[in-house]
């Protein structure tokens, strides 16, 4: 008995099903996110994927159905047409509203997430250099500096809901600060002053660490970000005013 064309996409079709439900209540693999400008970046990521999955299905199932219904059956030729314009602008309209889409929420989305607060609660110079991190609070008068030695690093403390302005500046060769959970990354380039401004608002302990390889002991450039109330990094400030604070960690 001759199989239907349509039946035989019952297999694909519940591939793609289970590849795409798969997905569901999932990330996708993006940390959860720790600050206000990490929830910006999650809230693009999801649909950016899922779009790109809505696509690439309809086009797998495309190449599936044509594969099927104009399988080779005689050496006679099909019929051959020269042009579809309804069809022709269809594929042609479609992608150009989608890349639009994507393009205008992904500006907005870096608009938020490289935005500059006029006076924010808290500003930190970072500076990297081979092989590890000093944290300065200007204000505080506290300085965190890491040795070089273990694979902990310093710990930068933030205070939760808090908007801290970090001013980065490398010391010898190009770094890149990253904290996975905050979702973004910057660079530290010798010569070239760079800041971004992070609202934390998870209280927990975050890894960082050097995202660009800055030289053979790249691996020791960790560091920790701490994030604590209002209170405690009152506190913490209070207790280590005017000191320099050297962690390594191991």
């Amino acid at each position: 008995m001759r199989r239907r064309p349509t039946a035989r996409l019952g297999p694909a079709t519940a591939v793609v099903a289970v590849l795409v439900l798969g997905g569901c209540g999932t990330s996708f693999g993006l940390a959860d996110p720790a600050s206000e400008q990490a929830d910006t970046v999650a809230s693009f990521w999801s649909p950016a994927v899922w779009a790109a999955l809505a696509v690439g299905a309809f086009v797998w199932a495309l190449i599936t159905w044509s594969i099927i219904r104009y399988r080779r059956r005689s050496d006679a030729l099909p019929t051959q047409v020269a042009e579809h314009i309804p069809i022709e602008l269809t594929y042609t309209v479609i992608p150009i509203i989608i890349v639009v889409v994507l393009f205008a929420f992904g500006t907005l989305a870096q608009r938020d997430v490289s935005d500059r607060a006029s006076d924010p609660d808290v500003t930190v110079l970072v500076e990297g250099f081979q092989w590890s991190w000093r944290f300065t609070y200007e204000d505080q008068d506290v300085i965190v500096t890491g040795d070089g030695e273990g694979t902990d690093g310093p710990e930068l403390v933030l205070p939760v809901d808090q908007t801290t302005r970090l001013e980065l500046v490398a010391l010898d060769v190009n770094h890149s600060f990253w904290v996975p959970r905050f979702l973004s990354k910057r660079d530290l380039i010798p010569g070239v002053d760079n800041e971004i401004d992070v609202t934390p608002n998870v209280l927990g302990t975050h890894q960082g660490r050097c995202a660009e390889f800055c030289g053979l002991d790249h691996w020791r450039m960790y560091f920790k970000v701490r994030i604590v109330s209002e209170a405690d990094f009152q506190a913490w400030v209070a207790e280590n005013a005017d000191t320099t604070i050297e962690e390594g960690g191991g």
